[in-house]
């Protein structure tokens, strides 16, 4: 039996032509870069991170939630930024072929990885494989102490911990760490410094979305490989995507069965997330019954251009 679409105001508008080839006749390939946060300053500088990483051909979609909060660093907010990229993707109404979850240690891979059949790169675990390929062990240098325990656990997810030597901060809270780059960058250089010579890091993994030049200053201090996870999470996306690799949906990513699901995507429920902002009550629950992602997403024939 079929499940019925959806209703009109919950409509996904159809994707969109496949990406064009570029001048030299190479195919090009789409992925969208993920802000886990609101702040549209950090959507820039994790895209400005992304575009210098990507390959000839490939196109970097950075894109915003539309709602959750300015920065992440609490359990609560993980989980709300998890519903809210999965809510920006669904509501995403181009073609795209792979996605990059752009936040360091928090919620939401999975529950992309279940609505869609593209390649879902998380920033964490991108980083860490990355570094297990450049020396025994690793060190993560993040923002805030708090935040060092929702990394520890992704990576116990992954299966990376062991190779983890710890997680070390410096206790700047995210939007304050392009406040002053200077000293940004002394801060993590302090800190890195102390992975390598107190907890054996021989690579270190920066724990923030978008500081390609704090992984500058640090390897330039140190002389260690010193891994972004945003390069890397785009890097390989490519990879998976150049190889002609998706996500599986054999079993743990299968997606979600049809059924009754009330006012989803969030965004586009009457007012969307307007009505939040302003302060007023949610309008009246709705419920609906349907899939909650098109089968394909991107044309077949949309390859990243190998390098």
């Amino acid at each position: 039996m079929t499940a019925p679409g959806p209703p009109a105001h919950l409509q996904l508008a159809p994707p969109a032509p496949a990406p064009s080839r570029d001048g030299a006749g190479a195919p090009r390939c789409t992925v969208l870069v993920v802000n886990v946060n609101t702040s549209e300053a950090v959507t820039a500088t994790i895209r400005a991170s992304a575009v210098a990483a990507a390959g000839p051909g490939t196109e970097v979609v950075a894109l915003t939630p539309q709602f959750g909060p300015a920065s992440v660093e609490s359990n609560f907010e993980s989980y709300l930024a998890a519903v809210a990229v999965m809510d920006r993707v669904a509501t995403y109404e181009g073609p795209f072929d792979a996605v990059v979850h752009a936040g360091f240690g928090e919620h939401g891979r999975e529950g992309l990885q279940d609505l869609l059949d593209v390649p879902v790169v998380d920033i964490t675990e991108a980083a860490a494989h990355t570094a297990c390929l450049l020396g025994r062990t690793f060190g993560v240098v993040t923002s805030l102490d708090r935040a060092a325990p929702a990394i520890e656990d992704r990576l116990l997810l992954a299966g990376l911990a062991g190779r983890c030597s710890g997680v070390r901060a410096v206790d700047l809270p995210v939007l304050d760490l392009e406040a002053d780059p200077r000293a940004t960058a002394a801060a993590f250089v302090a800190q890195a410094r102390r992975c390598v010579e107190e907890d054996g890091a021989e690579v270190v993994c920066l724990g923030c979305a978008g500081l390609s030049d704090v992984a500058d200053a640090v390897r330039d201090a140190l002389d260690v490989p010193v891994v972004d996870g945003v390069a890397a999470a785009v890097r390989l996306a490519e990879s998976l995507v150049a190889l002609g690799l998706r996500t599986s949906k054999v079993r743990s990513y299968a997606a979600p069965r049809p059924k009754p699901v009330v006012g989803w995507p969030l965004s586009r429920w009457p007012g969307g997330p307007r009505r939040a902002r302003a302060g007023a009550r949610p309008p009246p629950a709705r419920t609906s019954t349907w899939t909650l992602w098109p089968p394909s997403t991107t044309s077949a024939a949309s390859r990243c251009a190998r390098p």
